[in-house]
């Protein structure tokens, strides 16, 4: 089975462009213009061939939707070990937000125990998007039922000047004042966020329909002139 060349027959000029503007620091022709959709409907039927495990030792791939297609194949994988193994080689290689962000193993649902300590390894990477993909599987498993206290230090205790895992921190914490308010808010009050975390932090979290009028009034006076 040759992926690169089953998407290479899909290539859509037009989607390439308007993919290309959205994902900054990726050049314009490692796009294929491979519709996410169609791309998740691709990874279903790949993941269904045995010899698709051939595809995750092309490391490093020439194009974007390559690596979208790695992201979402390992999403869909139903062995944690083999996972994680599969993220630690793959993750090295992400250099953007979109293939970061749409890497997301369905398996992780039915292990959080052995998951939280591979998170707190990702989360204190010093590539950018191996802190910021152990930050949203942070954000996606463990603000409901399985909160901690504890799992707040985790994002709050990084102090990056990239882009791109502050505006993550930010999200993680506008999304847990939404779910777990009494025990974030104080991390808002002492300031113990970056500036810029602290105050996009508020803004998304203004922006949220699951924090009500009074809340987002408080949020708004905390704001760091």
């Amino acid at each position: 089975m040759n992926i690169k060349s089953k998407l290479l027959a899909l290539k859509d000029q037009d989607m390439a462009s308007f993919q290309s503007k959205l994902t900054p620091g990726v050049e314009p022709d490692k796009f294929l213009g491979i519709r996410i959709p169609d791309a998740r409907s691709l990874a279903k039927e790949f993941a269904k061939d045995p010899n698709h495990f051939e595809f995750y030792k092309e490391l490093p791939h020439e194009y974007f939707d390559e690596n979208n297609i790695h992201g979402l194949l390992i999403s869909e994988e139903k062995d944690f070990d083999l996972v994680i193994k599969l993220l630690n080689d793959f993750l090295p290689y992400v250099d953007n937000w979109a293939v970061c962000d749409i890497t997301s193993p369905k398996v992780f649902k039915k292990h959080k125990s052995e998951l939280i300590k591979e998170i707190r390894r990702w989360c204190k990477s010093k590539h950018t998007y191996t802190c910021r993909f152990g930050i949203e599987m942070l954000m996606s498993h463990y603000l409901d039922d399985d909160f901690k206290q504890e799992y707040l230090e985790i994002p709050s205790s990084i102090k990056s000047d990239q882009y791109y895992v502050n505006m993550m921190i930010a999200w993680f914490f506008a999304t847990s004042l939404a779910k777990q308010w009494d025990a974030t808010i104080p991390y808002i009050e002492k300031k113990m966020l970056l500036p810029w975390v602290h105050n996009k932090t508020i803004q998304k979290a203004k922006e949220s329909f699951r924090i009500n009028a009074e809340q987002k009034a408080y949020l708004n006076s905390l704001k760091i002139k």
